[in-house]
């Protein structure tokens, strides 16, 4: 019997409370997208800068009249080198819009049946990760990294974005909708309401 009661008293601490019941599995958040911060762009803007400068120094070497020292440095002396003025030029900017498309990769998007956070790890290689609603036991936003407990017991830290206060605000919004726990919101003063069936007016 006394094994009984403590089995029911576990299993108390263990469910979640429901905001009414089966409202869990009705609230749907928009599609929302949250970009990296602007540190994470800087290297790949700085690298397309000086691409761009160097094609243009090529393009204006090439226009130059014959007797100009950029035309001489461009044009003339690009038969000794083995790689040639055009092609050095061209490699660099689509190595740094390459760069831009690697940066954009990073961020967190928000979907109606949960997240996902793409992130870039060694050499380049994007990492993607997705989690329903139903995996997080816990949104924890109390500290520099926003980070999802799961029900597994792991610890997941979401990557840096722009806009961080918009996308606390957003996981704090889900957590009231879905009953999930949050730790360090700011609260909401409003808790967002199940939609409307379709067939009701």
């Amino acid at each position: 019997m006394a094994k009984g009661i403590r089995l029911v008293q576990s299993r108390r601490v263990v469910a979640r409370p429901s905001r009414p019941p089966g409202f869990d599995m009705t609230y749907r958040p928009t599609d929302t997208a949250f970009g990296p911060p602007w540190t994470a762009w800087l290297p790949s803007l700085v690298y397309l800068a000086i691409a761009l400068g160097v094609a243009a120094m090529v393009v204006l070497g090439e226009a130059g009249s014959g007797g100009a020292w950029l035309h001489e440095f461009i044009v003339e002396r690009d038969v000794h080198r083995a790689v040639g003025a055009r092609t050095l030029a061209l490699v660099l900017v689509l190595g740094s819009a390459a760069s831009l498309l690697r940066s954009s990769m990073r961020g967190v998007r928000l979907h109606p049946d949960g997240l996902e956070y793409r992130d870039v790890v060694t050499l380049g290689w994007p990492r993607v990760r997705r989690f329903k609603w139903a995996q997080i036991d816990c949104i924890i936003l109390d500290q520099r990294n926003i980070a999802l407990d799961l029900w597994d017991g792991s610890r997941q830290y979401l990557p840096a974005v722009g806009d961080r206060g918009a996308l606390a605000a957003a996981l704090e919004k889900v957590g009231a909708a879905r009953a999930i726990p949050v730790r360090g919101g700011r609260g909401l003063d409003d808790i967002p309401d199940a939609p409307a069936d379709d067939d009701e007016e």
